[in-house]
This record gives structure tokens, sequence and C-alpha cells, in this order.
């Protein structure tokens, strides 16, 4: 690897308009729990719908329609009657996977601080 591609380099951490809009496609409300429950296995619409209750269809279809835009998860149709369509994470989502399980897991460790800190600061604004 040469110097102008290590990991310190600073062109690598930009917070530039296209850094944040990727970002801000990939980490959304939804697309880290379909990413991560695509990560295990291919699934079709409904099954995936099963897996996150709590997403309604327009915003499952939705992510999913960034997601494959992005070239994060791809849609397969698959030839049966009736016709399938399946959801598969590719390589480049399949990337996201440590990360998401990383974000997922610091998540659970630090909600109770955080919880906490709400309960501070609304205590404090409510004075």
């Amino acid at each position: 690897m040469n110097d102008t591609t290590s990991p310190s380099d600073p062109a690598l951490l930009q917070v530039d308009a296209p850094h944040r809009e990727l970002l801000d496609q990939v980490l959304d409300k939804w697309s880290l729990q379909v990413l991560d429950t695509l990560c295990g296995r291919p699934l079709r619409f409904n099954e995936l719908r099963r897996e996150i209750p709590a997403v309604g269809q327009k915003s499952l279809t939705a992510t999913l329609r960034r997601l494959e835009r992005n070239g994060m998860v791809e849609r397969v149709v698959i030839a049966t009657r009736p016709v399938a369509v399946e959801y598969r994470i590719t390589p480049t989502g399949d990337t996201l996977n440590e990360l998401v399980d990383a974000l997922l897991r610091w998540t659970t460790v630090n909600l109770p601080d955080v919880e906490r800190a709400r309960a501070r600061f609304d205590d404090d604004e409510r004075r």
C-alpha cells in the first residue's frame, strides 16, 4: 500500500457531500436492519417484512430500492410460476457486515449510558 492510501490518510476520512449522502442512505432508520438481516441469507420481500415487523411495506420498498441503487443489495428474479423476487446482499454490501455488527453491539453496550444522559439532560431542561 502506498502513502496515498494508508489508513491514516486524511483523504480517506472525508465527510463531504457525497460521503454524507452515502452515509445517510446506509445508516438510515431501516437500512441497518435490512443489511443485517440479508447478511444472514437471501430473502423474498414478505420474508424480509416478517423478519423486520416494525417496517411498513412502503418504507421497506424504498429502503430496498435505495440499497439496490447504491450496490449494497441485489434484486434477483427467480423464474418460477409465479415469478418470485429475492433480495441478496452484494459483495459491496457484505463488506458492511462487520461494521453493522459493531454498530449494533455498540448500541447494546452503550444504550444504558445514553438513556441516563438523556434523562439528566431532560431533567436539566425542565428546571
